[in-house]
């Protein structure tokens, strides 16, 4: 095949123009780096190629704009990317992620551990549900939430005293503080015994 047009489109994208009636879209650095010009003979398997590192130069590209913004799982940013780009493509840019440091599940599961607990104030169920929908496995999940185990109580007397203390004033009251930390991923056995000292020092 050869090339039989060769000119700028828009910005840093060309037209390459085939004489078997084939048009292509190339980025300014595939065309450089191919060396392509108008006139020039290449093979079908050098089309295939040249396609799939422009594929992959823009998969990267905006896997790259995306972390910009926020962090991802490897699970997540490869379910974006995969709406757009083949599998191939996919985990090319995901290895290349991984290289640079731009994906690291353990680091994103350390970060939202922190918000959930800390800042969220949830309890373990509801932190492993939050970040299993982030796409982080399930080993990586229990690793960064081991280190609040020690924080449970601490987290439900706040939650307690800031939030609901008001409410439990009676039975419906109580039940109704119970399902809303039940809600917030903490288990009964954890709510009873905080809510059991809360109101024994109120009594006091």
């Amino acid at each position: 095949m050869k090339i039989t047009s060769l000119e700028k489109y828009k910005g840093e994208t060309y037209q390459v123009d085939l004489d078997n009636n084939e048009t292509y879209f190339w980025h300014f650095d595939i065309i450089c780096e191919y060396h392509l010009k108008e006139g020039m003979e290449i093979p079908q398997s050098a089309v295939k190629e040249i396609v799939f590192s422009n594929d992959f130069r823009k998969a990267k590209e905006r896997a790259l704009y995306l972390l910009d913004y926020r962090d991802y799982s490897y699970t997540e940013l490869f379910e974006k990317l995969e709406k757009n780009y083949s599998d191939d493509i996919c985990y090319k840019v995901m290895e290349r992620m991984v290289e640079l440091g731009t994906i690291d599940d353990r680091r994103y599961a350390e970060r939202l551990a922190r918000h959930y607990t800390e800042v969220k104030k949830f309890g373990y169920y509801r932190a492993v549900f939050e970040m299993k929908n982030k796409g982080i496995p399930k080993e990586i999940i229990e690793e960064a939430l081991s280190k609040y185990e020690d924080t449970v109580f601490d987290r439900l007397f706040e939650l307690i005293n800031e939030k609901y203390y008001r409410y439990l004033d009676d039975e419906k009251g109580v039940k109704k503080v119970k399902n809303a930390l039940v809600r917030y991923g903490y288990s009964f056995d954890d709510i009873n015994a905080a809510l059991s000292e809360v109101l024994n020092e109120s009594d006091d």
